[in-house]
């Protein structure tokens, strides 16, 4: 098993992996171009988890917007949970975003994926927030 940045390469397998796990919410913005468009934006800042085959069995989206940190997709295959695989991702994310001066992150969870939920309730140094509500636009 391996870490590494995230490839144009890697979308099929990517898609593959997302569509299989529960609690990913797969959007427009998960297509090809705009995935690619998100790599070039926040170079090396994705990460792959992959087995020794080769194959997509985590994945971490990571971003910025210069001062703050965005995490998505974060999963590990049903086959490599337990093993903390994600946290390796996680903490992996974070060294390479301190690297760029950007120490403080958000992560989007949705409610209806109560693994996720637990996993970032076990987190040090993370907390829900009760105090701001997110809007998004509709794509309308």
């Amino acid at each position: 098993m391996r870490i590494r940045s995230i490839h144009p390469a890697d979308h099929a397998q990517l898609l593959q992996l997302w569509r299989r796990t529960p609690g990913i919410r797969l959007r427009a913005e998960d297509e090809l171009e705009p995935f690619c468009a998100y790599l070039q934006r926040n170079p090396e800042l994705s990460l792959l988890l992959e087995d020794d085959a080769g194959h997509a069995v985590g994945s971490l989206l990571v971003g910025h917007d210069g001062r703050r940190g965005y995490l998505q997709h974060l999963l590990v295959d049903s086959p490599f949970r337990g093993q903390g695989w994600a946290k390796a991702l996680l903490q992996e994310a974070l060294r390479r975003l301190a690297l760029l001066g950007i120490r403080k992150s958000h992560v989007f969870v949705l409610e209806d994926a109560p693994e996720a939920l637990a996993f970032w309730q076990m987190q040090r140094g993370w907390v829900a927030r009760d105090d701001i509500r997110v809007y998004s636009t509709t794509g309308d």
